[in-house]
């Protein structure tokens, strides 16, 4: 028998933008449900994305310091083993701790968590069904953050075992011997430089002529020769047509600007993008319109072309990242409650999480460029600062675009140690209008990364103090 509740929202999809715009709904004085399909909450980020990502990155990171790192400190270690399954179960356990935490959270906000799948019958209308019974909820306002899905390339169907997405190369039982990434994105650079450093061969695919593509370009040129360095190989300008197994042996076609080729390997990652998900929302049934990417379409106030229904996250345009997600989460609603709701998409930065460590924010010279926009850059090199040289930590440094008339900050870029955590000082600028010479001018403790931070903002103006 069917139960009706009421809502002043309804969030459907419980991954970084969902739970959050819950919580900051709960917040402003909303009656909030959040429906999430699967059987714990967080989205694809929680569960087999950012976080177990994350964990796995640490883990071998750590491991490949004491076999390559610690000798220069003057630290003697003897033979080294992997323990995978602890390591996976350290993963599993931080996974699972911070979906009990967003459970937490739900019940001290007092959002209502439903488990189930949601569809549309109507604007105001969601049916969830969990599989024995259907809950009919009405809301004033329905918000869809349903994330995203793996691309599948044609002729490389997913099989879970030898040809996987990125969810099951979270999990694998034991090293494979030889792994075949196909894309030279962030997700597969991560994930192939976790199996790398565990013991993998490993081969990174790229259809364009350089990784990370998007990116500053000199920047992913280091990185790929970091990447080098640590025993990665890569094909550019190639691409993957289809796969044969046999006797569990991948064969892969290749196609490489008119030549064929094919590769042999345990398994293969396809890891080419990510696309809008939308399956059996019943968005489409009432009058939600999509473009031609298969996003939901929407206004500056995330209202989708249906009144009361908003739309934010991975399904939307924009770049798929988690915390854009929970940005416009908030934004949204605080739209909803009358507040000036805002996120700067100029200002949001963007990390490859690889070792070294690749981010940025804002534009690249290639952007400022293809827009005419006239602007000078400063650059400062990590082999120059104190700290990263006391770390061993050496590779990449830290680029600064600016304005050339009124010297503000178009863009940031760093490769380097800690990266990650060095983008958040340029995010801030960025936000607040600054210029390269207020980083300039701001005092930054010595001896540390951020320096180079300061470095490359003076170097903007042709007078860095340290090379």
């Amino acid at each position: 028998m069917a139960n009706q509740d009421s809502f002043d929202l309804i969030v459907i999809g419980s991954g970084p933008g969902g739970y959050i715009a819950a919580i900051r709904a709960a917040q402003l004085g909303m009656r909030v449900a959040c429906v999430e399909r699967a059987a714990t909450l967080g989205g694809t980020c929680v569960n087999v994305g950012c976080i177990p990502s994350k964990a796995l990155l640490d883990s071998s990171e750590r491991l490949h310091a004491v076999r390559n790192g610690l000798g220069a400190h003057g630290i003697k270690v003897g033979s080294v083993e992997v323990d995978l399954a602890a390591m996976l179960a350290r993963k599993d356990k931080i996974v699972k701790t911070s979906t009990q935490g967003i459970a937490g959270l739900f019940k001290k906000n007092k959002v209502e968590r439903i488990i189930g799948t949601a569809r549309f019958t109507a604007a105001d209308t969601v049916a969830v069904s969990n599989g024995s019974d259907t809950r009919r909820l009405t809301g004033r306002r329905v918000l869809i953050a349903t994330g995203s899905a793996p691309v599948e390339l044609p002729g490389l169907p997913f099989d879970g075992q030898h040809i996987v997405c990125s969810t099951e190369a979270l999990s694998f039982k034991e090293v494979p011997q030889r792994l075949l990434v196909i894309g030279g994105g962030a997700i597969g650079l991560e994930l192939g430089s976790v199996w790398n450093r565990l013991g993998s061969s490993v081969v990174v695919v790229e259809f364009m002529d350089r990784i990370v593509p998007g990116m500053d370009r000199k920047m992913g040129q280091q990185l790929q020769r970091a990447l080098q360095k640590q025993g990665m190989t890569f094909q550019l300008q190639t691409g993957a047509s289809g796969a044969v197994v046999e006797s569990g042996t991948v064969r892969v076609t290749l196609e490489s600007q008119g030549t064929t080729s094919e590769a042999e390997c345990d398994v293969v990652l396809v890891a080419v993008g990510r696309r809008a998900f939308a399956d059996g929302l019943g968005a489409r049934e009432i009058g939600v319109a999509f473009d031609d990417h298969g996003r939901i379409k929407i206004d500056d106030h995330y209202t989708t072309s249906v009144p009361g229904v908003y739309a934010i996250g991975d399904v939307v345009a924009g770049p798929m990242l988690a915390h854009k997600a929970e940005e416009e989460g908030v934004a949204a609603v605080e739209l909803m409650a009358g507040q000036a709701g805002h996120v700067n998409y100029d200002a949001v930065p963007n990390v490859v999480y690889t070792w070294p460590e690749f981010a940025s924010v804002g534009m690249t010279e290639e952007q400022a460029q293809s827009q005419e926009v006239q602007f000078n850059v400063g650059s400062f090199p990590f082999i120059a600062n104190g700290r990263a040289r006391c770390m061993n930590e050496t590779d990449g440094g830290v680029k600064i675009l600016a304005d050339a008339k009124t010297d503000r900050v178009l863009g940031v870029h760093i490769l380097g140690p800690n990266a990650s955590d060095l983008i958040a000082e340029a995010a801030l600028a960025m936000e607040f209008g600054a210029s390269a010479e207020d980083i300039a001018r701001s005092v930054h403790a010595h001896p540390t990364l951020p320096e180079a931070m300061k470095e490359a903002a003076l170097a903007v103006g042709q007078r860095t103090l340290n090379i």
